[in-house]
């Protein structure tokens, strides 16, 4: 279930939106440049290890040379594959403006980056002991999303189910995904893998853990304030 384009018009340029996916592509150029060991380093140090993240939580030096507690911002913006990145950067593409449109540019990139960093930290909950790196921008995504359904819940996704295309709302694109997170995330509770598709592990506490908080800081930031349109920041 792949969507296309959505019938949501928006009044403002959605700078913060194309920015956050010209930084993930930046970053993930990067991540190109850099060979096995040196990658996998990079992810350590800048992904969220959720055991290291509990160490210092208890006060425990890891030894890192970025604050664990940092790790739960520079994480959104590494991916672990080209499809893990195309992925979140469509959606993106797709619900984000909508929501900047609302918010406005500064109260958005605040918002974003809260989601991301909350959804992260559900993320941890579930797997407070694991040594797997988790990142990827699919926590920060998912609250636009949760966001998108309750200001936008009968706007009209172009949708590819298999190899049909088809325009179905909002309300049930997003709540099929959200139901799916949801489910998945229950029955990989045991699964140790957390870090995207290409890599074999999908963060699916993340994507519903932001998705729920996208849907409660959005009303708080204005998300149904009709004046935040012409008021982008």
């Amino acid at each position: 279930m792949v969507p296309l384009r959505d019938n949501n018009p928006t009044v403002i340029t959605p700078y913060v939106t194309y920015g956050l996916i010209a930084v993930n592509i930046l970053v993930f150029l990067y991540e190109l440049t850099l060979p096995p060991a040196q990658l996998e380093g990079f992810f350590h140090l800048a992904a969220i290890v959720p055991r290291e993240l509990s160490a210092s939580f208890s006060g425990i030096s890891v030894n890192q040379q970025v604050p664990e507690w940092m790790t739960l911002f520079t994480s959104q913006f590494l991916h672990g594959g080209f499809l893990h990145l195309a992925g979140n950067m469509l959606f993106l593409w797709i619900f984000g403006n909508n929501i900047e449109d609302k918010l406005g540019h500064v109260k958005y990139l605040i918002f974003y980056l809260a989601c991301g960093a909350l959804a992260g930290l559900a993320q941890w909950f579930f797997s407070a002991a694991s040594p797997v790196p988790s990142l990827g921008a699919s926590g920060a995504i998912a609250g636009v999303l949760g966001a998108y359904i309750l200001r936008f819940p009968k706007a009209q996704i172009l949708t590819l189910f298999g190899y049909f295309v088809t325009t179905v709302p909002a309300y049930f694109f997003l709540g099929l995904w959200f139901i799916q997170q949801a489910f998945y995330g229950v029955a990989s509770l045991n699964a140790p893998a957390n870090i995207g598709m290409e890599s074999g592990g999908i963060a699916y506490w993340a994507h519903a853990g932001g998705f729920v908080f996208g849907a409660i800081l959005g009303p708080l930031l204005g998300l149904f304030d009709d004046r935040s349109s012409s008021e982008p920041f």
